[in-house]
């Protein structure tokens, strides 16, 4: 749903909006009251019958209230570490007084990250120390930068199972960290370390505010280091992580992850379904071309049956992904917009196999001797024109809602011509043509009118859409 340029965009704003939930519970009085009001409130929000988008936002309150609880429990979990001789001497071992001393604690505190799986809990734990007197102020402040390095191993967690995109981007959010957290670790105690003192003169009193300071400074520093490159780079990894061969050309967009969301499940099997349109489309003009012998019609009866193959299985395998989603409990539009897919992923798929039907039907009146030429080809080709771009218009509505008058009034149009084609074929009977080549020309003038059937069908689907909106 979008290029990996503005993915890498987007983890800069993520590393630097992080940082709120640090300030959070440097600042706030009472992190676990707040975090309680707003699992409480979202609760509330959460029971209404038949209020999804009241549900949807309780939900997410009852979301980040878990986050602030959370930290609170691992916050107070550190306080016995006081007590326990054998655990504060060890954390009395790190001391990051000097550049070997920041680079050891910035391992330790990347590790320690990467199994929490959460950057904002470990500097909480590290702020937590330093405030209980078990670690300094400047090894606090080198934790920091490595738990912005251990927190990419979430990344990499999601990205297993995932496709080309999703090891991309996680490539390119531990590239990000790592390099920012190079180039800042040598400016670690000339720079960061004075610059929190300064702006937080009551530091040795409040150290927490000051942690927290420095670690939002140094997520503005590493998304102004990083941004400039971020197309370079997502093109550099682009190249360095290519796609999968079974990735292309069939559900290439749809991720197993995607149904965490039915937002972006739905918005993803549209895309799909984009794609058998785009392919139906593609299929259309080498028929044409075949029927014109512009091309080989042996090579394009393969292409086309190659195609068909391949929407065969995208069909089902979105009927599949979206069967799996529908099972949730959904909201009407969504459980709508599920419908509607299938739909059109259904019309799609008779689409495509209408055309190797057209190319059969060809090869069957060469069988008999005969070839579409004169007024025969004329009138094919004007119909098959017709139909295209009745697809071609039911591919463009994909994304927009469309009003149907044009579309019906060329349907009926183009169903008139067929009705003349099919009568004029049966006056030949007995007129010199034989019985298998009218029969051949019937069959494919039923085929067309059967695509003419799916298209006004797509339409009315994609039509339909603007009465959930």
């Amino acid at each position: 749903m979008m290029t990996l340029a503005a993915a890498i965009y987007v983890l800069i704003g993520a590393n630097i909006g992080t940082t709120f939930t640090v300030w959070i519970m440097a600042a706030a009085p009472s992190p676990e009251t707040l975090g309680l009001a707003l699992f409480s409130i979202g609760s509330l929000c959460y029971f209404p019958p038949r209020k999804w988008a009241l549900r949807y936002f309780g939900l997410a309150l009852i979301g980040l209230g878990l986050v602030f609880i959370g930290m609170f429990l691992m916050k107070e979990g550190v306080a016995p570490v006081k007590s326990s001789p054998s655990l504060s001497g060890a954390l009395a071992s790190l001391d990051a007084g000097s550049f070997a001393g920041v680079l050891l604690v910035a391992a330790v505190s990347a590790l320690f990250t990467a199994v929490i799986q959460s950057s904002a809990a470990g500097i909480v734990i590290f702020m937590t120390l330093a405030s209980e007197g078990l670690v300094s102020y400047e090894t606090a402040v080198a934790a920091l930068f490595g738990a912005n390095v251990g927190t990419t191993a979430t990344g990499w967690l999601a990205a297993i199972g995932g496709g080309s995109a999703a090891k991309r981007l996680a490539s390119a959010h531990t590239f990000t960290n790592v390099a920012g957290s190079l180039v800042c670790l040598p400016l670690v105690l000339p720079v960061f370390i004075p610059l929190g003192k300064f702006l937080c003169p009551n530091w040795q009193t409040s150290v927490m505010l000051p942690i927290a300071l420095t670690d939002t400074l140094f997520a503005v520093v590493r998304g102004a280091l990083v941004f400039p490159f971020a197309r370079p780079l997502a093109g550099l990894l682009e190249r360095l992580v290519p796609d999968r061969a079974d990735e292309k050309p069939h559900l290439s967009v749809l991720s197993p992850h995607a149904r965490i969301s039915t937002v972006i499940a739905c918005e993803q099997a549209l895309e799909e379904v984009g794609f058998m349109a785009d392919s139906v489309i593609d299929m259309a003009d080498h028929l044409r071309q075949a029927l014109a012998r512009e091309i080989d019609r042996r090579e394009a009866a393969r292409h086309l049956q190659k195609r068909e193959e391949i929407l065969d299985r995208v069909q089902s395998e979105i009927a599949a992904f979206l069967g799996s989603i529908m099972v949730k409990r959904l909201s009407p539009y969504t459980a709508y917009s599920l419908k509607r897919i299938l739909r059109l992923a259904d019309e799609f798929e008779s689409v495509s196999d209408e055309f190797p039907r057209i190319m059969f039907s060809l090869g069957r009146l060469e069988s008999e001797g005969e070839n579409l030429a004169g007024s025969d080809l004329a009138m094919i080709l004007d119909i098959h024109h017709a139909v295209a771009e009745l697809i071609s218009f039911s591919r463009a509505d994909l994304l927009r809602f469309a009003k149907l008058g044009a579309k019906r009034a060329l349907s009926d149009e183009l169903k008139g011509k067929i009705r003349s084609a099919r009568q004029l074929q049966l006056l030949r009977v007995g007129g010199g043509s034989s019985a298998g080549t009218v029969m051949a020309m019937m069959d494919i003038l039923s085929a067309y009118n059967r695509l003419r059937t799916y298209a006004i069908n797509i339409a009315e689907a994609c039509a339909d859409g603007q009465n959930m909106v």
